[in-house]
């Protein structure tokens, strides 16, 4: 579970609340084989015609393509050698991801990303800084879709854990996957007094235990415990340089957290100076991060809303013709 699955699921399951049927084709219908340096995800085996199948069983109205692995490039040929219009979504930046990854330039994966994103009807991307990546990358059929909060549940009244009874404060806290393209490195390497804290599991974590002992690594939380972790925190620091939008700083902002972070695509577009701080020191972005009201941050948070993400999501579909889809 990550941001992408998140919001991919909450978007699928409010459409179908608002009576839509949803077809998911995703790895979990086919064998499958664990992505390279990312065994948490799986690379599908999918059939000649499987998805082409699938989708005119279904007789989808409209197709969208969330990632740009084997399905999305199985669903992109299929729609492209059919005419049928589809759109696609860039929710990460595969490209310095794989270059951190593989110690290869970033430049070479762009050639791929630009390639399979240029016949799609609309790219969905979340922010001006990513629209802007991408227009220098010649891809300009872009459509603007952000992201939510479950406000039910990310609130500043939520009880934070037995844990943070005894830190010393401020409590500095890390939410998401712990995997070296997040620069976690960076922050439980920096020098602000305190405590510092991460949630969440991922490839990089027994490293990481092992190089900083002081640090306290509470596991995967997920609802309330989650939510509590977020309010009992002084500052939310996000350190990664590759994410295009980083749902984890605005499920801290509507628990009341202020955000520390680079001035990079993702924070630059969601962290004002009334909810944090951005900073190429961390350690400066915390110490300013502390002094922000936390009120005015969960007021802001509450501005995110996934009613109004899905109603953008919807409005960007492009319609498939009647018929128009072929068999495999």
């Amino acid at each position: 579970m990550n941001g992408v699955v998140r919001t991919l699921t909450t978007t699928c399951d409010l459409l179908r609340e608002q009576g839509h049927a949803v077809l998911v084709i995703s790895p979990d219908l086919f064998a499958s084989l664990p992505c390279p340096t990312y065994p948490e995800i799986r690379l599908a085996l999918a059939p000649p015609g499987k998805v082409a199948s699938l989708l005119q069983e279904f007789s989808a109205e409209a197709i969208h393509i969330a990632t740009e692995g084997p399905l999305g490039m199985t669903a992109r040929r299929y729609c492209a050698r059919a005419g049928v219009e589809f759109t696609t979504a860039y929710h990460t930046q595969f490209p310095d991801y794989i270059a951190r990854r593989t110690h290869l330039p970033a430049e070479w994966f762009w050639r791929y990303i630009t390639w399979f994103h240029r016949p799609a009807s609309r790219v969905f991307v979340a922010t001006e800084s990513i629209r802007g990546e991408l227009r220098e990358h010649e891809l300009g059929q872009l459509h603007h879709w952000s992201r939510g909060v479950d406000l039910g549940c990310f609130t500043a009244d939520a009880p934070p854990p037995p844990e943070f009874a005894d830190m010393p404060r401020p409590i500095q806290l890390y939410v998401g996957r712990v995997a070296v393209e997040k620069n976690i490195e960076a922050f439980l390497s920096g020098q602000y007094p305190g405590s510092k804290v991460v949630v969440g599991d991922g490839p990089q974590i027994d490293e990481l235990r092992a190089k900083f002992p002081d640090a306290v690594f509470l596991g995967r939380k997920s609802g309330r415990e989650l939510a509590g972790c977020y309010a009992g925190a002084d500052v939310f620091v996000f350190p990664s340089r590759t994410d295009t939008f980083g749902l984890v700083m605005i499920e801290a902002l509507a628990c009341g957290t202020p955000v520390a972070a680079y001035p990079v695509a993702g924070p630059r577009d969601i962290v004002t100076d009334d909810v944090g701080a951005l900073s190429d020191e961390l350690d400066r972005a915390i110490a300013a991060a502390l002094f922000c009201d936390r009120k005015a941050c969960a007021a802001y948070g509450a501005t995110f809303s996934w009613e109004a993400a899905t109603a953008q999501f919807l409005s960007g579909l492009a319609p498939v013709a009647e018929g128009a889809l072929p068999s495999a």
